[in-house]
């Protein structure tokens, strides 16, 4: 199996253990000093302990409807929807990985919203 597809798999088993709730499979997928990073909100997660940390502190974890993977050598990068239970977000999610395992992850969220009108007569709409 090429490295592109080790990654991909790591990225989905990700995904998998987030949506059955069991985020100790991280440890097995995350670096130890691997780093989180959520530009939206300027924070950084360095570190095993700290991921622990917030994802065992989460309210709610989502679930998480991936849409599309893409890959070439050590980047892996996902785009997804995130179900919070209520609100729902559009996702991309860029990893980067070192000896098959994830040691960097940035992510962009955004809620989705209407199309504008003005726009109609060029595109078509998804349905995400």
């Amino acid at each position: 199996m090429g490295e592109q597809s080790v990654n991909e798999n790591v990225v989905k088993r990700l995904i998998e253990c987030i949506n059955a709730r069991q985020i100790e499979v991280m440890d097995e997928l995350f670096h130890d000093d691997a780093v989180m990073h959520w530009p939206q909100s300027g924070e950084i997660v360095r570190g095993a302990e700290n991921r622990r940390g917030i994802y065992n502190a989460f309210p709610q974890l989502p679930t998480i409807t991936p849409r599309r993977l893409l890959s070439g050598g050590n980047l892996v990068v996902a785009e997804a929807s995130l179900d919070y239970g209520g609100p729902t977000y559009e996702t991309v999610f860029i990893f980067e990985f070192r000896d098959g395992r994830i040691a960097r992850e940035t992510a962009y969220w955004s809620d989705a919203f209407e199309a504008p009108e003005w726009r109609s007569e060029w595109v078509e709409i998804s349905g995400a």
